[in-house]
């Protein structure tokens, strides 16, 4: 296959991407594919080969086969890039525009998989606008939580913008923390329970990774956790029981059908004894080859050039199959 790997783009986690793009093209090249490496500048431009990109309605994307965006964040894993390469008319691997646009926004997020009853740990949304206007009332709705609470901003990812509050005068601090990144904020109950992640793979016929815990060696899993060295240690398989590895599995799969989800996706949870909670669903997560995604597919014997080849499979068949239908 000839495949446009795109990476970097304008949100916070630009450098983040850019990793998992280099790790992307290595992988497709090991499996014998071409890679054409597309770099989004923070300002926006498709670059190749240190040349602007021209681009077209329905005129593909440099003559590739298929394109894999991994572009983490806004203006890349929240629809805005998908939607792009539906207008050019280029496969691409990953959800569509709605289902990538849902899942980046935690809040609304969390509302369909609550009307689907999916278990949650409990949680609010709250935004700046009325935060300004109403911080008495707010306050008043937060209290349910309890304290602990974690605040982060709405729509990004990589634990950019989230804050402890572990005292009812630090509140307006994090808030204003988080709405410095997005003018909608999420605040969640903290759980006490083991924090385990489970990646998801497949389309209609997803099927979902083996267990991993996160056990971190700071206060919470933050930016730092995330990709500084000694942050955190993944454990495969998580030291669940069986009954509640079974439930994280069925609900990873649930959740990603339930947002409509194609390709991959990440989902993370909590487990306190044998209640299972569902937190987020990254439908773009950090993909470098020592990315949690990845090593728990790596687990489960599923190399990763095999695991890059595959989604960009599963990116050409969901193309060829939206394509038979008239619109």
């Amino acid at each position: 296959m000839r495949v446009a790997v795109l990476g970097g783009g304008r949100s916070s986690e630009h450098e983040v991407s850019l990793a998992s793009a280099a790790s992307v093209a290595e992988g497709l090249a090991a499996g014998g594919h071409e890679v054409l490496a597309v770099e989004i500048a923070r300002d926006g431009r498709w670059l190749h080969e240190g040349r602007e990109v021209a681009m077209t309605a329905a005129g593909g994307l440099l003559g590739a086969d298929v394109a894999f965006p991994a572009l983490h964040g806004p203006f890349g894993e929240d629809g805005v890039v998908q939607g792009l390469l539906e207008c050019l008319d280029v496969p691409y691997v990953g959800s569509d525009v709605a289902s990538s646009a849902l899942c980046m926004d935690k809040v609304r997020f969390k509302t369909v998989m609550g009307a689907a009853g999916l278990p949650q740990v409990e949680h609010r949304g709250v935004a700046e606008a009325r935060w300004r206007a109403e911080p008495a009332a707010v306050r008043a709705e937060l209290e349910a939580l309890g304290l602990p609470v974690f605040v982060k901003p709405a729509r990004l990812g990589s634990s950019v913008g989230i804050g402890k509050v572990t005292a009812a005068d630090g509140l307006a601090a994090a808030l204003d923390d988080a709405f410095a990144h997005d003018p909608l904020a999420i605040v969640e109950a903290a759980s006490t329970g083991t924090e385990v992640e489970c990646s998801v793979l497949g389309d209609e016929d997803a099927r979902a990774s083996v267990a991993g815990e996160i056990v971190l060696h700071s206060d919470f899993y933050d930016y730092e956790a995330k990709y500084e060295a000694g942050g955190m240690e993944l454990v495969i398989p998580a030291r669940i029981s069986g009954a509640a590895a079974g439930e994280v599995a069925r609900i990873a799969v649930e959740a990603f059908a339930r947002g409509g989800c194609s390709g991959l996706a990440r989902v993370d949870f909590f487990v306190e004894g044998e209640r299972v909670l569902l937190n987020e669903l990254n439908t773009m997560p950090g993909f470098t080859t020592t990315s949690v995604y990845a090593k728990l597919w790596e687990a489960d014997g599923l190399t990763y050039p095999a695991l890059v080849e595959e989604l960009c499979a599963i990116a050409l068949r969901r193309h060829a199959r939206s394509r038979a239908h008239r619109h």
